[in-house]
């Protein structure tokens, strides 16, 4: 039985797995540029985040309907159950799917078809965030904000993902500021590619509450110092980091170092299905490859589900540190 750990950084279009990106395809008829599932797997050899964007993007023309978005979440979370995931806080790109005319709609009902039935389904609890493009303008984000107005119900938070570089934090103040007085929470990737100044900018110009990645904090100790302080949790993503050449190898990771400063880590799985592996396969590949004994993958696992949103779940929370705490390795 797997450490039971929450999943805090997850892109649902990530989990788009070749096998069903294929069966979707058929479904919808389309046609991939692809020969068969070995041929897109060989096309997952990515030199840089843009160059995962690029095919990520691409592949996501096989999502059109309520169904597909349901068929892809209820996928993910059979895995992530089968590898200790107990919460998942899940992303998804609203952007993506309205600029090809699928409805924003579309996309919500059919992932709450799969995420409505997790915990009968998988044992899984579930939240879902919305993400802003940051390659896209202000005023898309501010856009996508109105459209789920409707569906706040089923909204816990904001954050901002794809191409970092030359996009800052600062760019979508006006959409944060909107979306915190709406109630939801806050998050951001930063320091991923872009520099730690990012970091810094999300947290003082968006106020977020926990940084996606945030690996080159380190390059600025009093952000560091700083992180520690405030408890600010970072949602890392070693095979990802490896895959986009953030990190060299896994062995090159900071994840040992991060935590021996006190920062509050986590360890989640990013976009799996391009990564190679889910959250338990990052827990795996760290333990294995930098060493991380024990008590260190308790941590990890009890930072988890202190950095989640389930502040309005508090007894929930309880349980599952509990079961963090009563786990045998």
């Amino acid at each position: 039985m797997p450490l039971p750990i929450a999943e805090l950084h997850l892109h649902i279009e990530g989990t788009l797995e070749p096998e069903l990106a294929f069966a979707l395809a058929a479904r919808n008829g389309v046609t991939l540029p692809h020969a068969d599932t070995d041929a897109l797997r060989r096309a997952y050899d990515f030199q840089d985040l843009q160059s995962f964007l690029d095919l990520y993007y691409a592949l996501m023309d096989v999502l059109r309907t309520e169904q597909d978005f349901a068929d892809l979440a209820d996928a993910y979370l059979a895995r992530a159950a089968a590898q200790g995931v107990r919460h998942a806080e899940i992303f998804f790109d609203p952007q993506a799917h309205t600029q090809r005319g699928v409805e924003f709609g579309t996309v919500v009902e059919g992932l709450w078809r799969a995420l409505g039935h997790s915990e009968e389904r998988h044992g899984v609890s579930t939240r879902l965030i919305m993400c802003f493009l940051r390659d896209e303008s202000a005023d898309s984000a501010l856009a996508t904000l109105k459209d789920a107005e409707p569906y706040l119900d089923r909204i816990t938070g904001v954050g901002l993902d794809s191409a970092e570089v030359g996009h800052p934090p600062a760019k979508f103040r006006e959409v944060y500021e909107a979306a915190a007085a709406l109630g939801l929470r806050r998050v951001a990737h930063a320091g991923e590619e872009g520099p730690p100044a990012y970091i810094t900018e999300a947290l003082d110009v968006l106020g977020v509450e926990r940084v996606d990645h945030g690996l080159r904090c380190l390059e600025d100790p009093a952000l560091v110092e700083r992180l520690v302080r405030e408890r600010i949790p970072l949602t890392l993503c070693p095979l990802s980091n490896v895959r986009l050449r953030a990190v060299d190898t896994l062995a090159d990771h900071p994840l040992p170092a991060m935590l021996d400063a006190g920062l509050l880590c986590t360890v989640n799985s990013d976009d799996p299905a391009y990564f190679g592996g889910y959250a338990g396969d990052n827990l795996d590949a760290v333990r294995r490859t930098l060493g991380l004994d024990e008590e260190r993958l308790r941590e990890l696992a009890r930072n988890s589900f202190l950095a989640s949103f389930l502040d309005d779940d508090e007894e929930r929370r309880a349980r599952y540190l509990a079961e963090v705490e009563a786990y045998r390795f």
